[in-house]
């Protein structure tokens, strides 16, 4: 057993004497770029939130039957993740030994053409093969997050994560105003765009153009001003050549003997990227389950928040339409991302990482229970203050959920076996999360559509969240008081 250091040498987070020490700064020249990449990766999703449902009613795959909405919402949102996860490790491992940079070539160019694609859909089958192209070719998610890890350390880590919020932030202002405001354009502004016959059979093509072009532009960024962040990588054929011989990782160490050296030969551990078997370590599947369970939760209320807003209210929901739904999802984005870019860095310092995360899981019951207390608001008084107010309250709590990603990224660089597999073991656990990512739309705009149903419980949706919102606080519970407490058995 390896005895501890001085002070020097231990980690960095979450110790009265360390946090004395004097953080690395920032890499901005490179860092930039990365938050570039974030907001054309949040700009898609963002954008097509506020449209989605009035497309799904417009292509007719409901038949007029608005309580299926939610369901083929659900469905059209699963397809990119199940795409996703299919491919998100293969990327993810890839990005260890080839760099990052070619993955996110790969991915920019994967969202253009598929937005570019939504928007010339006619029907569900087109909508569905769309995104499902962008999922499986879009692994810039892991590879983003492996890129951050690369240019950071323990000592700036929290404090690049403060700053991750502001892409979001502005894809969520920008994306939902285009997608709410361009959508239909002939029809909403008939003065610029009655004549044209394009927007007219194709009436959600201009929203998609915006991230389609965007994507582009961040793909030039990349290619002519990112240096790659892996310093040890392969030719590709290598690799090729290497995986036909069966031959793609040369002597790589074992489980027994990582076990039993301790930190002998460290400089070769480190060095290599470690198979995959090597990662699958009790740490990352403690952080693999809170992260699901997180991200489970999170995209069912992100699933079921827009066609809540859309439902009628004797149904259930508020009877807004699409650049209402835009606004409130712009102005909630701008409010999340701007609380943790002001706050993230302090409350992480003050509380620590696992404590900023269990805050966050527990805050998704109140977040759920509001749901049948707006609509109960609306049907008695209409979308008056008191409704207003609950609408406020509810998106305030949700910015104590979206803190829990850059806890949760905190606790993957510490469960990571070596440096060179940081990729490796963020694309294990994406996998996983983007499970919880396929299940999540799915099952919660199900669910939500069989409640509205003549004779089923109004509740049931609720219920169902509330029963992902307790296993995620279950979860949650079996991490380490701090990063730290990993970093030091390593």
């Amino acid at each position: 057993m390896i005895t501890r250091q001085n002070d020097e040498e231990t980690p960095l987070l979450q110790r009265p004497e360390q946090r004395m020490a004097r953080p690395s700064p920032l890499p901005w020249n490179q860092f930039w770029i990365v938050l570039f990449l974030q907001f054309s990766d949040s700009l898609v999703p963002q954008t097509l939130a506020p449209f989605t449902p009035q497309l799904i009613r417009d292509i007719g795959v409901t038949n007029g039957n608005e309580s299926q909405v939610g369901h083929y919402v659900g469905i059209l949102q699963s397809s990119y993740y199940m795409a996703q996860a299919l491919t998100i490790l293969h990327w993810s491992q890839l990005s260890d030994h080839i760099g990052r940079k070619p993955l996110m070539l790969t991915a920019l160019l994967a969202i253009s053409i598929s937005m570019f694609s939504f928007g010339l859909s006619r029907t569900f089958v087109g909508l569905v093969v769309s995104r499902a192209f962008c999922g499986a070719f879009n692994g810039s998610n892991g590879v983003i997050k492996s890129m951050v890890m690369d240019i950071t350390d323990t000592t700036n880590l929290p404090k690049a994560y403060g700053y991750m919020p502001l892409p979001w932030m502005l894809g969520t202002l920008i994306g939902p105003l285009v997608g709410g405001s361009l959508s239909r354009p002939v029809d909403r502004f008939p003065d610029i765009f009655g004549q044209s016959k394009l927007l007219r059979i194709y009436p959600y093509l201009l929203p998609c153009t915006v991230p389609a072009i965007f994507a582009l532009v961040a793909w030039l960024v990349t290619f002519f001003r990112f240096k790659e962040s892996v310093s040890t990588r392969e030719p590709l054929w290598e690799l090729l050549k290497g995986w036909v011989l069966r031959q793609s990782y040369v002597n790589p160490p074992s489980n027994s003997a990582l076990a039993m050296s301790g930190v002998a030969n460290s400089e070769e551990v480190l060095s290599k990227p470690l198979p995959l078997r090597a990662l699958l370590t009790p740490k990352v599947m403690t952080v693999t389950a809170s992260y699901a369970t997180m991200a489970l939760l999170y995209m069912a209320f992100n699933t079921v928040l827009p066609i809540f807003y859309s439902t009628p209210i004797e149904l259930g929901g508020l009877s807004l339409d699409p650049p209402h739904i835009g606004a409130i999802l712009a102005l909630s984005g701008v409010a999340h991302g701007a609380f943790q870019l002001l706050f993230y860095a302090w409350i992480h310092d003050r509380f620590g990482a696992r404590a900023v995360h269990i805050a966050g899981v527990v805050s998704g019951v109140p977040i759920i229970i509001l749901f049948p207390v707006i609509n109960a608001l609306a049907r008695v008084h209409g979308l008056g203050l008191m409704v207003w107010l609950s609408v406020g309250v509810q998106l305030s709590l949700v910015t104590s959920l979206v803190m829990c990603y850059p806890c949760l990224t905190s606790f993957i660089r510490a469960a990571a076996p070596n440096r060179a597999s940081l990729g490796a073991t963020n694309g294990i656990i994406q996998v996983i999360v983007a499970g919880s990512r396929i299940a999540g739309p799915a099952s919660a705009a199900s669910v939500f559509s069989y409640s509205m149903q003549e004779g089923h419980d109004a509740w049931l949706v609720y219920y169902f969240l509330l029963a992902i919102a307790f296993l995620a606080v279950g979860a949650s519970l079996f991490l380490p008081h701090d990063p730290s407490v990993w970093e030091d058995h390593q």
